[in-house]
């Protein structure tokens, strides 16, 4: 059977057994308001048709069409707004038949309302192990769902069920827990619709793991094995040196050698090298 409405301007494809496609937003999927965001559609080599399309309640609506055989195709919206933001998926075509659909990918456009603030119970720093409690709170707006997320990066956590402040706890944490995060407001009714970003807050988790010791250890074994090297050569110079010197020395000395006269008592000193045998 074909797909009804997605391809009432196009030719009737099949659904195939083909591998689910990938969907991806660069930068990131929270789009501050008329900003742009580029989709990605990644399929197979094979696959010649891309076709984005934005989902509404049971069935969806076909936003943009790509036609050419390549393996990841490129859509582009140039200005998010509430109209644009959405819950999207992709599918591709090959050998006439359509693959199944991506899964959901959910682009929130932010900035609709005052932005919350964002704070912590304790402290900024943490050391590894510990939890961290962050709070999102307005005193403006009355938000009923607030989320807790990274620039550039996917949206930590939702709370649900608020009013005015939402809690969140992070860990056990470890050092990738460092850095700096922002918390929106929002309500139930528009998912997709987003305060602006709340005061940027920065965590640091500091100190160091069991792994770390472990590694510290093997330089400091590594620097002690170094420097018993270096004091072993400096003793067996020391030990050596004397000898050399001494052996070089004795050219130079004169030898004290005696003879015993057959007609005489007296002992006669040769001295040595030659230029001193005058003496004897």
């Amino acid at each position: 059977m074909c797909m009804g409405s997605a391809l009432r301007s196009g030719p009737c494809f099949l659904l195939g057994n083909f591998p689910i496609p990938s969907i991806s937003a660069t930068p990131s999927s929270v789009i501050p308001w008329n900003g742009s965001v580029k989709i990605l559609c990644q399929g197979t080599l094979e696959s010649y048709l891309y076709q984005l399309e934005i989902r509404e309640n049971l069935t969806y609506r076909v936003v943009e069409k790509k036609l050419g055989f390549q393996e990841v195709a490129e859509f582009v919206i140039n200005h998010m707004d509430t109209n644009t933001a959405g819950r999207y998926q992709c599918r591709y075509g090959k050998e006439h038949r359509w693959s199944a659909p991506s899964e959901a990918l959910e682009l929130v456009v932010t900035g609709l309302y005052d932005k919350p603030f964002l704070s912590t119970n304790g402290g900024q720093v943490a050391m590894p192990g510990e939890n961290i409690s962050l709070r999102c709170s307005s005193a403006h707006v009355s938000f009923n769902r607030f989320s807790l997320s990274r620039p550039g990066g996917a949206t930590l956590s939702r709370h649900r069920d608020a009013r005015l402040q939402g809690d969140f706890t992070l860990g056990p944490v470890n050092l990738s827990f460092s850095g700096v995060y922002m918390c929106y407001g929002w309500h139930s009714g528009r998912p997709y619709v987003w305060s602006a970003p709340s005061n940027a807050l920065e965590l640091v988790v500091t100190g160091t793991t069991s792994q770390d010791h472990t590694t510290e250890n093997w330089i400091r074994l590594g620097m002690a094995g170094l420097v018993l090297i270096v004091l072993l050569a400096i003793l067996a110079e020391n030990q050596l040196g004397p000898q050399v010197i001494h052996q070089k020395d004795q050219q130079d000395l004169p030898d004290l050698s005696w003879s015993r006269q057959e007609s005489q008592t007296e002992w006669t000193f040769r001295l040595t090298p030659k230029d001193h045998q005058g003496y004897s």
